[in-house]
């Protein structure tokens, strides 16, 4: 490894194998092939400063790949597709695993929940606009609440049940309950 970036991919393939409590420095420089002094060198918090790392990385990912084409999207459905093409692209190739979800499970939960819930909010205020221009209105913020939960809820459910067209379907659902025009926002 030539530098801390490069650590930061390995590490949250060891949150999300192992989660958080699970994964000891032990685990965690067998993975990455560090030993404890290169760990702390890179990270001197230790583990909560990799866990931080790692948040950082997909937060990124999602300003660049989610969030930032809802905001600057010019045609809603096309906008929203794409969302959720990215969406499933990044959970695909994470195996179903949400970083962010993860660490609201154990004893973390009090270190990063503002984090989270931060996370979750952006993406809500992102996709609420985006759902008023398809026409949802006052209710956009419901449904940017439900579409997203629903998409933790999907992988929650796949990543158990071991199907991954389960978390397709899920999603494709969720896309088009975005797509549909409530009664009455035509008149």
């Amino acid at each position: 490894m030539s530098d801390r970036h490069d650590v930061v991919p390995i590490l949250a393939g060891v949150f999300r194998d192992h989660g958080f409590d699970g994964s000891s420095l032990s685990v965690i420089s067998k993975q990455t092939g560090l030993g404890k002094g290169s760990l702390y060198h890179y990270f001197p918090r230790g583990k909560q400063e990799m866990a931080e790392a790692v948040l950082d990385d997909v937060e990124q990912w999602f300003q660049h790949h989610v969030f930032e084409p809802l905001r600057l999207g010019t045609d809603a459905t096309s906008t929203t597709h794409e969302m959720f093409e990215q969406t499933a692209r990044y959970f695909r190739s994470n195996r179903l695993v949400c970083l962010f979800g993860a660490f609201t499970l154990g004893l973390e939960r009090a270190v990063f929940s503002g984090r989270v819930a931060a996370h979750f909010t952006h993406w809500i205020e992102a996709l609420t606009p985006v759902l008023r221009r398809m026409g949802h209105g006052d209710s956009a913020v419901e449904l940017a609440e439900e579409i997203v939960a629903g998409i933790q809820g999907a992988l929650v459910l796949s990543r158990a049940s071991g199907d991954v067209e389960r978390f397709d379907r899920l999603l494709a659902r969720l896309e088009a309950s975005a797509a549909r025009i409530p009664a009455g926002a035509l008149q």
